[in-house]
């Protein structure tokens, strides 16, 4: 026999867009036309303004929902100082407008819902203070990684565990990218030209590349899992521009698939953030991850291991994160409940410079094929404490030069690295072509 229908809430909760973009239209069209399942579910919700610099675009998006009514303006002060709006959804992007609007409407005790990760990963704690000091609520669940649910989960329904790590596949380009380089054997600059050519990569996919979205992703997830501030200037970044189809192929031999990650660790001596290509067991859960999807790997000391995947980015998925939010801040507002959560950085903790962190090592060096060479490689790493744990002698380039590919044990970085600079200057070495740190999943 079905449950009775809840509890009819009666009050209409009134919500204002700024920024009617892809996103933003996501979310409009998501409120619009799944309004009888949301006030079902929770309460009537109602979109009454909107706020975008492109005023005939956006009433266009209206017109086409129905929405002819609705008045818009390019002022974001117009949203803010109407007192009938309850919840202000900011998805206009950027940090410095962005971040006085959602100033201004905490101020005036609306509840705010974003997606903008540049300004939770810079800014959050900030706005989290003001929310705080007003009571009221600050959302953002859209902000890392798109539809998949992570942030309230880790808030919520994992707030019992100490988070042993956090491991992410947080960007849709990238993954592409290296999906397309590994399974139809492009290069880095086809498959860049492929995902920009189905809207995966932007015309300057620098952000996405170099791993700077990244890295503002990570951030956002290492605050809340560590309780202690980390911002995006805090992660050290590297991009996959220097991955090549041979690093495909002999990760393969390795028994690796390459994926650029954002990782986040902690331990007596700290956290550890950043964000990089790595080579990860083909039977990693994190492998099998392919094309724009995103995932994210989550180890707790009670719950263990437990992965979230999804689509992380899109008008649709990322509009799902954004209505969600906007309904748990509306059962807030209805059950005189805001600012239950609050910031959830509350300690101080030691934030890891590169150089104190520690992983495996893939090395691919080009050498002069010459007696010695090998040599001469393995005595200047065991004077700088690296130890091997594979090595091959792989294709021959030309009549004189050969490559050498080998697989390091944990070795502290600043070991690493100067180790590389002193067989970088070797005269039987012609270069290092490649160096791509190897994660191994923990027993």
């Amino acid at each position: 026999m079905p449950c009775k229908l809840p509890k009819k809430i009666d009050r209409v909760v009134k919500v204002g867009i700024l920024g009617l973009g892809t996103v933003g239209s996501g979310a409009a069209k998501i409120l619009i036309e799944h309004s009888d399942l949301i006030a079902l579910r929770a309460m009537p919700i109602k979109l009454i303004r909107v706020v975008d610099k492109d005023i005939p675009k956006a009433q266009k998006l209206l017109d086409s929902l129905g929405l002819n009514d609705i008045p818009v303006s390019d002022n974001w002060q117009d949203l803010v100082n109407d007192d009938s709006i309850d919840i202000m959804i900011e998805v206009v992007g950027g940090i410095q407008m962005p971040y006085e609007a959602i100033s201004a409407a905490l101020k005036k005790g609306k509840s705010v819902v974003t997606a903008n990760k540049d300004l939770i990963a810079s800014h959050g704690g900030e706005l989290l203070s003001i929310a705080e000091e007003f009571a009221t609520d600050l959302f953002f669940e859209a902000s890392v990684a798109g539809g998949i649910p992570i942030i309230q989960v880790m808030k919520e329904s994992l707030a019992a565990n100490r988070f042993v790590q956090i491991m992410g596949i947080v960007n849709g380009t990238t993954n592409y990218i290296l999906t397309s380089m590994a399974e139809k054997g492009a290069s880095f600059e086809e498959a860049l030209q492929e995902a920009q050519k189905l809207g995966y990569a932007e015309a300057d996919p620098t952000n996405d590349v170099e791993g700077y979205d990244a890295a503002r992703k990570i951030a956002i997830l290492a605050s809340i899992a560590f309780n202690s501030r980390v911002t995006d200037d805090m992660v050290p970044v590297e991009g996959i521009t220097h991955i090549s189809d041979w690093d495909i192929k002999y990760a393969t031999e390795f028994g690796y698939v390459i994926k650029m990650l954002g990782i986040a660790k902690e331990d007596e001596n700290g956290i550890e953030v950043r964000v990089h290509p790595a080579m990860i067991p083909q039977s990693h859960p994190l492998a099998s991850v392919r094309d724009s999807f995103n995932a994210i790997f989550v180890e707790g000391d009670v719950l263990g291991e437990a992965m979230f995947f999804g689509r992380g980015a899109g008008s649709l998925p990322t509009g799902s994160a954004i209505v969600g939010d906007v309904i748990a801040a509306a059962r807030n507002i209805c059950h005189n409940s805001k600012s239950r959560w609050g910031c959830t950085c509350f300690m101080e903790k030691k934030v890891k410079t590169i150089d104190q962190t520690n992983s495996k090592y893939y090395v691919r060096i080009k050498v002069f094929d010459q007696p010695g060479v090998f040599a001469a490689i393995t005595k200047i790493l065991g004077e700088e404490n690296v130890s091997m744990d594979s090595v091959m002698q792989k294709r021959r380039i030309s009549e004189d030069k050969a490559e050498i590919v080998l697989v390091t044990h944990q070795v502290n970085h600043a070991d690493m690295m100067r180790s590389i600079d002193r067989i970088r200057n070797l005269s039987c070495v012609a270069n290092i072509a490649n160096i791509i740190r190897v994660e191994e999943r923990e027993a």
